[in-house]
């Protein structure tokens, strides 16, 4: 583990002087490993705003880095029937949120284990939370982004990644409970949806009459895009309209006068989609594969 920074060591502080004397030194040693900053409840509240944005359901597995005492993976175990697993290295709340899955009846769908949040497998989640200070933030920026598949969403309390990795959805709003904890009433609330990887050259079909063709070529920062197109008579033209979320992509670019509209989905190496055609010529199929 990587050696904590001073402001997170004088937050250890702090948060160590609520604790009982019999648990001091032990409580020290652990906290002196932790590199995403002491335990700090989460409130209800904050809990529900994140699985609400996350839009977390029975059908997802959700991921909770530095789970502190479970209450996220608890609440989407037993409110929304999620299934999923939380990580930290403090073993005693560890089998604090163990024991609470038990007594609320939900072990068989939430577990929490002792574990350094980079060496956990979290290929299998639909969903992944997060409350860590903003230098673990980054430390882990590059784990979410290549080990989580399209499509996840990613739900952070209070930091981000920075500003090469901008969030798709904020929310701030009032928390009076949070006040109590860390001296701020308020909480922001970040949602990032994991981009397809699409940076590359690919070749592009219409199924028109004329069965057009074009060569992509893509540029990629996470979830921006930009790129140029050329064939059909087009040399090098530059997209517009470029938006990429998850696995759907959308862009436009000139044709006779106009604009074609494409809107898709990318699956790996191919992408398909619709596209409406310039000059009101009305919509086609249009597929892409890699090259």
């Amino acid at each position: 583990m990587k050696q904590i920074v001073l402001e997170n060591r004088r937050r250890v502080v702090l948060a160590l002087g609520a604790l009982p004397l019999a648990r001091l030194a032990g409580a020290a040693d652990i906290e002196l490993q932790r590199t995403g900053g002491p335990y700090v409840p989460t409130p209800q509240v904050v809990v529900d705003e994140m699985l609400r944005i996350a839009k977390v359901g029975s059908d997802d597995f959700v991921v909770d880095l530095g789970s502190g005492d479970g209450i996220i993976v608890l609440t989407a175990a037993q409110r929304l029937k999620a299934r999923g697993f939380g990580v930290d290295i403090d073993p005693e709340l560890v089998a604090l949120s163990n024991g609470e899955a038990k007594k609320r009846g939900v072990a068989d769908r939430a577990a929490f284990y002792v574990m350094d949040v980079f060496k956990a497998d979290i290929s299998k989640a639909t969903v992944v939370t997060l409350y860590l200070l903003p230098g673990m933030m980054a430390n882990l920026q590059s784990k979410i982004y290549g080990e989580l598949r399209p499509g996840t969403r990613v739900v952070s309390h209070d930091y981000h990644f920075g500003d090469d990795w901008r969030p798709d959805d904020q929310y701030v709003w009032d928390v009076p409970e949070k006040e109590k904890v860390n001296g701020v009433p308020r909480a922001t609330v970040f949602l990032w949806v994991i981009p397809a990887k699409v940076a590359g050259r690919w070749q592009l079909r219409l199924a028109t009459p004329a069965a057009e063709q074009f060569d992509l070529t893509l540029k990629q920062s996470y979830q921006s895009l930009e790129g140029t197109v050329t064939g059909g008579g087009s040399k090098g033209i530059r997209l517009a309209q470029s938006r990429l979320q998850g696995e759907d992509i959308s862009f436009t670019f000139p044709a006779g006068g106009d604009r074609h509209r494409f809107k898709g989905r990318v699956s790996g190496d191919t992408m398909e989609g619709t596209v409406e055609l310039a000059g009101g010529m009305g919509a086609a199929r249009w597929t892409a594969t890699r090259i």
